[in-house]
């Protein structure tokens, strides 16, 4: 079936573009549009676009970037829907983004169905509209709202369109019959967009979009050429701001920054499917039931409930129970003032929430989800009474950040059904999911997994059972060096500093104080020595020992203002520092920014090869995807393993043999790395055999 095809209805040539999925703007589908384009004639009342399936145009073909371009390009389309002798109508549903509102805008009207968005999600692939958005958008809208759909990548609904001008109605029937009534107006006539006056720079809209930029886009290309080119609608005529937005384009979509970028939004959509194809269908998920009501659990179940879910909460604690179903009624307000969600959505969230009196509840769940406390002796307590009181065909999780699935799915009676779902803090925001199959661990119970993910909204990650599972044991390296720089000179200022500046969102001293030194210290009292360095953590440990546990006392490596929570380095700090230096027999030295980068990035990698090689992760862009989603490595950056391909396997592998000549405990090669390196491969894609 060809991807377009044409009608003549009410004296108006019906386009209609049948590209499943998502009907992305692919060669054929654009091939085919200026064919259909040619066929308007004088004499025709309109001509309208419009898309079968779930949506609208769904965006530019991305699996074209980086190749050989094949005409028509999205320009020519676009320069076809303006030369068109009668006026194009763009209907609308499901959703017109990036390329596929780029060919909005180049119509003359757009009607719009009432549940349907439009954007620019470019800047979230390291890129910027490259087919006249940055230079349309404001034409019709504005420089308010130009900025705010290129920089934020966010869509907005046909309500806000329509009133920004953007789009010209909102459709209360048949998207089709309302648009073909729609070209019966009076005053239809042809209306380019191209043609219609730029708006007036203004400075203060510019400057607050710019500061939002510098804030919330740090290190990013994107942004700063979004900027310069929506700055260039105000200024240029519009073909030449047309040719800055191209030029522009062209800047970003062949560097390392969109690269990585667009890496991640393949991997995130693979990282959703099992390596190993398995034969089980998903379970059908209706109650989920929720074990404890604290953080953790109240975040589970907000998410559940976002998911669609019936929640059922229960907490031994009466006191914590009432608690934790405020926190969640709050989450659920909180959304609907910020209109995120409607008041019935709202209303019906509330309704699918209960609380139990008892495990008996928890009968009637499909799915129960404990989340108490981080012991192995508490969580295999509630674990069996869970077993007691589930049916047969339940499934049992565990939200857990370390702890071995496989110990406690023995204390279930069926460990088929048991599987690690670690939820990362706050749950109900983060997006990341590691599902951690048992050795016993069902397919039905991996895939059922896979879907409550996709359902809930999360990046959905497979991980075998080790400690820590994929993020967290990459992580204790990152902590080990850091502590480790610590002890041989660097500041805690001065590590902090190098990280930030590499992209990470905070330095692993600042976020050790935000998240609570007195969590790790409770954590390494139950290790076992082999597993972790012991010199790296000294500090921490008489930080807390002094009633410094981080923001929460009011000091750590830093202090904190009791009002404005800005912090300071704490000269208690330093003295134990200096401490610890002295009692090791450490003379301080001086370390460079590039060494601490390395240090603590590397071992990222290092550690992360060691676990794909072992088979823990299922692919090399898993890791990738749990540490943008789950630890704010920077997505410009694509995650670990994308920029240690960037960089050079063989620069990074030569980096840990030189740190291995004084510290070989930690910084023995990966041998995967080593094989890598040495054969021209790339960690970011390799999947185990």
């Amino acid at each position: 079936m060809l991807p377009v095809t044409t009608d003549l209805r009410d004296d108006c040539l019906v386009i209609t573009v049948n590209h499943p999925p998502v009907n992305a703007l692919s060669h054929a589908v654009r091939a085919g549009l200026v064919e259909a384009l040619a066929t308007a004639r004088d004499g025709m009342r309109a001509a309208i676009i419009i898309c079968a399936g779930r949506t609208f145009f769904s965006g530019a073909d991305i699996s074209e970037f980086g190749k050989p371009p094949q005409a028509p390009s999205l320009p020519d389309v676009l320069a076809a829907i303006e030369d068109c002798p009668i006026p194009v109508i763009a209907a609308i549903h499901g959703q017109a983004l990036g390329g596929g509102f780029e060919v909005a805008l180049s119509c003359d009207f757009r009607v719009m169905e009432a549940k349907a968005k439009v954007g620019l999600p470019e800047v979230n692939l390291g890129l910027i509209p490259g087919a006249g958005g940055t230079q349309r958008t404001p034409r019709l809208g504005g420089l308010d709202i130009a900025l705010q759909l290129a920089l934020s990548g966010k869509p907005i609904p046909a309500r806000l369109a329509v009133e920004k001008g953007l789009a010209d109605m909102i459709c209360q029937n048949d998207l089709l019959a309302d648009a073909l009534a729609f070209s019966h107006r009076g005053d239809l006539a042809k209306r380019r967009v191209r043609d219609m006056p730029a708006p007036d720079m203004d400075e203060t809209v510019f400057e607050r979009w710019k500061s939002h930029a510098a804030k919330r886009q740090r290190g990013q290309n994107a942004p700063q050429a979004i900027l310069e080119a929506v700055e260039a609608a105000t200024a240029l005529p519009f073909d030449e701001g047309l040719a800055k937005e191209r030029e522009l384009f062209s800047g970003l979509v062949g560097g390392a920054q969109s690269r990585a970028m667009r890496h991640l939004f393949f991997a995130e959509r693979l990282s959703g499917k099992l390596a190993s194809p398995v034969h089980a269908e998903p379970k059908t998920i209706n109650t989920i039931g929720v074990v404890g009501a604290g953080t953790m659990g109240v975040g589970i179940a907000a998410s559940a409930l976002a998911g669609g879910y019936t929640v059922a909460l229960f907490d031994a604690n009466p006191d914590a129970l009432a608690n934790g179903r405020g926190r969640i009624d709050g989450i659920i307000k909180g959304d609907a003032k910020k209109g995120r969600i409607s008041p019935a959505e709202a209303d019906d969230r509330h309704k699918r929430l209960s609380v139990l009196e008892d495990w008996s509840g928890y009968a009637s769940c499909d799915l129960i989800i404990e989340a108490v406390f981080e012991d192995m002796d508490v969580k295999n307590e509630v674990l069996a009474k869970i077993d007691a009181v589930a049916r047969p065909d339940a499934l049992i999780a565990s939200n857990t950040s370390y702890l071995d699935i496989d110990a406690l799915a023995a204390s279930i009676s069926n460990p088929e059904r048991v599987l690690g779902l670690h939820f990362f803090s706050p749950a109900h925001i983060m997006r990341l999911l590691e599902i951690v199959r048992g050795a016993q661990t069902s397919d039905e119970a991996l895939t059922t997994a896979l879907a409550l993910a996709k359902r809930m909204r999360k990046v959905g990650v497979v991980s075998g059972v080790c400690h820590g599972f994929i993020g967290n044991r990459m992580l204790s390296g990152y902590g080990r060096e850091a502590g480790l720089l610590l002890l041989e000179g660097a500041s805690p200022q001065e590590i902090d500093k190098a990280l930030l500046d590499f992209g990470m969102p905070m330095g692993p001293f600042a976020m050790g104080d935000m998240a609570g030194l007195d969590i790790g210290y409770m954590n390494r009292k139950k290790l076992d020595p082999a597993l972790f360095e012991e010199r790296a953590s000294r500090v921490h440990d008489r930080l807390v020992e002094a009633g410094c546990k981080g923001q929460k006392t009011g000091s750590g490596f830093y202090t904190y203002d009791p009002e404005t929570r800005a912090a300071s380095p704490n000269p208690l700090a330093d003295e134990i520092i200096e401490q610890v230096r002295a009692e090791a027999q450490v003379t301080p030295r001086s370390i460079s920014a590039e060494e601490i980068v390395e240090r603590c990035i590397f071992a990222l990698i290092n550690e992360g090869a060691q676990l794909l090689g072992e088979g823990i992760a299922q692919r090399g862009s898993d890791v990738d995807v749990v540490y943008a989603n789950g630890y704010g490595f920077p997505r410009y950056r694509g995650g670990p393993f994308c920029y240690a391909d960037e960089i050079g396997l063989d620069h990074v592998l030569a980096r840990i043999e030189a740190f291995g000549q004084s510290n070989p405990r930690w910084w023995t090669p990966a041998p995967l790395l080593q094989t890598l390196a040495e054969n021209g491969g790339r960690l970011g894609t390799y999947t185990p055999e």
